[in-house]
């Protein structure tokens, strides 16, 4: 009996050490820092924890695929759930650095998301949009089009535009007379490439580069630039939160999926699919959205969101979905970049050492 019974309590211990070991789980989760990660904190990891008992650990990236790849390659994986460009998603899964995602983590809710959102590798979490932010203290008039950004005599002061090919190619193009429709024809040309360095010379000693996506509403609150591509939601916080005077000009914007991706061997990829599941649900994507302004990838979400919780804004007009901010827009190519990221990206670094 005693025998017994110490095989019983074994029995039970182990099953609590192991629920207990389960409970004490942890998830990496690489987004892009800032407001951003600050608002997926409140509607993704902190309710993922209390729901599953599983820890999310939060790391920042700049979206640098090689971080990705060097994990990989060395076979020391630590990050387990990344958000990036779907672009990112998509070379990513062509050159065999990502894991494929399970079928079951979109089961029952594939046909309620927005067309691209779910490939081999990735699921989409949000829409998100590159804009023109600027000072309305510091110009006179107001920016009505990208032309806008690259006149300095009719808007003078210095510009920030992201230190990558990848959009500040195509708001060079737009700002050159290019219709955002056309932006991906012209530009898979030699004459368009060199038509979009052309038009980025006459500006290049008045831009400050910008690598995270927190820098550019902190320049233009410090007055080091007086216009900004930036993130729209990136703006939509010191706007309505903080009350900055800062203005936002959709024409021209550059927009896409911010997808989920798992890098290959992820030592938690069962959490991380999971969490993959949890951060998709419509309630989660509207809480997002109605703190930040990121519109969901999923139309049954875009239904739920409601208006900011301190500026008491309908917070559907700041998003990238809506048709307004739709008039001169192009959903960024994803395929484009997947092709041409690497040569573009070694001939901008070198045209920026020139």
């Amino acid at each position: 009996m005693k025998t017994i019974f110490r095989i019983l309590l074994g029995s039970i211990g182990f099953a609590a050490c192991a629920a207990a070991a389960q409970a004490e789980g942890t998830v990496t989760v690489v987004s892009w820092g800032g407001l951003y990660t600050q608002v997926q904190t409140t509607s993704f990891y902190e309710p993922f924890g209390k729901a599953t008992g599983i820890t999310v650990k939060s790391e920042d990236w700049n979206g640098n695929l090689g971080q990705i790849r060097a994990q990989v390659d060395a076979k020391n994986v630590t990050w387990d759930v990344v958000i990036g460009d779907s672009a990112f998603a998509k070379k990513g899964c062509e050159e065999g650095f990502l894991e494929k995602i399970d079928a079951s983590v979109t089961q029952g809710m594939e046909n309620d998301f927005l067309p691209g959102s779910i490939t081999d590798c990735g699921v989409a979490s949000v829409v998100w949009g590159y804009v023109i932010g600027y000072d309305e203290r510091k110009v006179q008039g107001k920016p009505t089009s990208v032309a806008d950004f690259f006149d300095l005599q009719k808007f003078p002061g210095k510009r920030a535009l992201p230190k990558r090919p990848e959009s500040t190619l195509e708001f060079a193009l737009m700002a050159d007379g290019v219709p955002a429709k056309d932006v991906y024809t012209v530009l898979a040309t030699p004459e368009g490439v060199d038509r979009a360095f052309k038009k980025l010379d006459t500006i290049k000693g008045d831009v400050v580069w910008w690598e995270a996506g927190a820098q550019p509403p902190q320049l233009l609150n410090d007055g080091e630039v007086t216009m900004a591509v930036s993130f729209a939601a990136r703006l939509v916080g010191p706007i309505l939160d903080d009350k900055k005077p800062f203005g936002i000009l959709y024409d021209g914007m550059l927009y896409d999926l911010d997808t989920w991706m798992i890098p290959l061997g992820s030592p938690h990829k069962k959490e991380a699919q999971e969490f993959i599941r949890f951060a998709s649900a419509p309630e989660r994507l509207a809480e997002l959205a109605t703190r930040a302004g990121y519109a969901p990838a999923r139309p049954s979400a875009i239904a739920l969101v409601g208006k900011h919780p301190t500026a008491n804004v309908d917070m559907k007009q700041y998003m990238m979905t809506n048709p307004e901010n739709l008039t001169n827009a192009q959903r960024i190519d994803a395929q484009f970049w997947s092709d041409n990221l690497d040569d573009l990206k070694e001939r901008f670094n070198a045209w920026l050492a020139q």
